[in-house]
C-alpha cells in the first residue's frame, strides 16, 4: 500500500479533528468509523494540534475575571482592571491586552474628549489593533517629546496620529525631544510658548494612555541612549527602583518617586501630573512586570490597569 501524501495526512487529520471538536463525535465513534484504534485516534488528535490544524483557546469565564479585578481592586487604588487572556507569545499577549483597552476606548470616548498619549510598545499596539471603531471628534495629544528616530513605531507622536486616524478626530504633536542632556536645556525648551502650550493641553486631558516599565538593561530607553545600563542597575540595585510609568518616571515598591540621575533628563507629563488626569489607562502586558506593575499601582497615578491574568495572579499572591 502506498505511503499517503502530505495533502492526504492533512486531510485525514482535519477530518478527524473535525469530527471530534466541531461535530462532538466520540473518539471510539471516530476509530470504528475510520477502521483505527482508539489509540491511534487520540495521537492523530495530538498531532492535528501539533501541526496547527487544531488551535485550543481556553477563554475565561467572566466571572473569572470579575472575580480578579473585584480582588485587586479591594487592595489598589483603581477603578477597572481590563484583563487579557494569557498566551506564551509575547507578541499575541500585547495584542490581547492592546485589543481590550482599544475596545475600553471605544466604549468611553467622545466627542471632545482630549487623550494625552505616551510613547512605547504595549501603547503603539493599542493604536495598531483593528476591530469595528465608532468615530468621534476626539482629540489626541502627545504626553511625552519625540526620539531622534522619525517615524519609529513607538514615538508617541506616531502612535498619536494612529490613534486618531482610528477613533477619528486630531493628533497634536509635542516639538520637542522627548530627552535632552541637562536640566537647563529642559528649563530652556519649557519656556517655549508652543511647547509649553502643547504640555499645558496634555496635562488638562481627560484620559492617559502609558505604559509600565521595569528595570531592564536592554530596555528601550538604554538603546536610544537616554539611560546608561550602569544608571539603571544602580537605580535598581541601590535605590530600589522596580519600574517606571511613562518610560521615565521612577517608583520603588511601595510606589514613592526615586529621584534617580535620570530624573530632568525627559520633556512629558510626570507622575504627579498624570494624577490630575482623571483617567490614566496604564498598560503592561508583559509577563516580566508583575513587580513593576504592583509598584506602579501603588503610586495612586493609574485608575485603570491593563495586563494579563498571569500578571494579576502575580500581584494578589505578591500583596497577600
Amino acid at each position: 500500500m502506498d505511503k499517503p501524501s502530505v495533502s492526504q495526512e492533512y486531510e485525514l487529520l482535519t477530518e478527524i479533528a473535525v469530527a471530534y471538536y466541531c461535530d462532538e463525535i466520540t473518539q471510539e465513534e471516530i476509530a470504528n468509523k475510520f477502521g483505527f484504534s482508539r489509540i491511534k485516534v487520540g495521537r492523530l488528535l495530538k498531532r492535528a494540534k501539533e501541526e496547527g490544524i487544531v488551535e485550543i483557546s481556553v477563554r475565561y469565564h467572566p466571572i473569572f475575571s470579575t472575580q480578579l479585578e473585584k480582588q485587586l481592586k479591594e487592595r489598589f487604588p483603581i477603578s477597572r482592571a481590563l484583563i487579557a487572556l494569557d498566551h506564551q507569545d509575547e507578541e499575541e499577549q500585547r495584542r490581547q491586552v492592546a485589543s481590550l483597552v482599544s475596545a475600553h476606548l471605544n466604549n468611553v470616548l467622545k466627542d471632545n474628549v482630549v487623550v494625552a498619549v505616551g510613547q512605547g510598545r504595549n501603547v503603539a499596539s493599542v493604536a495598531e489593533t483593528s476591530g469595528a471603531i465608532q468615530g468621534r471628534d476626539c482629540r489626541f495629544i502627545c504626553g511625552i517629546g519625540g526620539t531622534h528616530r522619525p517615524g519609529d513605531v513607538i514615538n508617541a507622536d506616531h502612535i498619536s496620529r494612529l490613534l486618531a486616524k482610528k477613533f477619528g478626530g486630531s493628533s497634536e504633536s509635542l516639538y520637542a525631544p522627548a530627552y535632552v542632556e541637562n536640566i537647563q536645556l529642559k528649563e530652556l525648551l519649557l519656556q517655549n510658548g508652543t511647547i509649553k502650550e502643547t504640555l499645558d493641553r496634555a496635562r488638562k486631558a481627560d484620559i492617559a494612555l502609558v505604559g509600565i516599565g521595569d528595570m531592564n538593561e536592554d530596555s528601550y530607553m538604554v538603546k536610544l541612549g537616554w539611560f546608561t545600563p550602569q544608571e539603571i542597575s544602580d537605580a535598581s540595585l541601590n535605590q530600589g527602583v522596580i519600574g517606571d510609568i511613562a518610560g521615565y518616571d521612577f517608583f520603588n515598591a511601595r510606589g514613592e518617586h526615586v529621584n534617580t540621575v535620570m530624573d530632568n533628563r525627559v520633556i512629558g507629563l510626570n507622575m504627579e501630573e498624570l494624577k490630575q488626569i482623571p483617567c490614566v489607562i496604564a498598560i503592561a502586558s508583559e509577563n516580566t512586570k508583575a513587580m513593576a506593575i504592583m509598584g506602579a499601582l501603588r503610586t495612586g497615578a493609574i485608575d485603570i490597569i491593563a495586563t494579563s491574568a498571569r500578571n494579576i495572579r502575580t500581584i494578589l499572591s505578591m500583596s497577600q
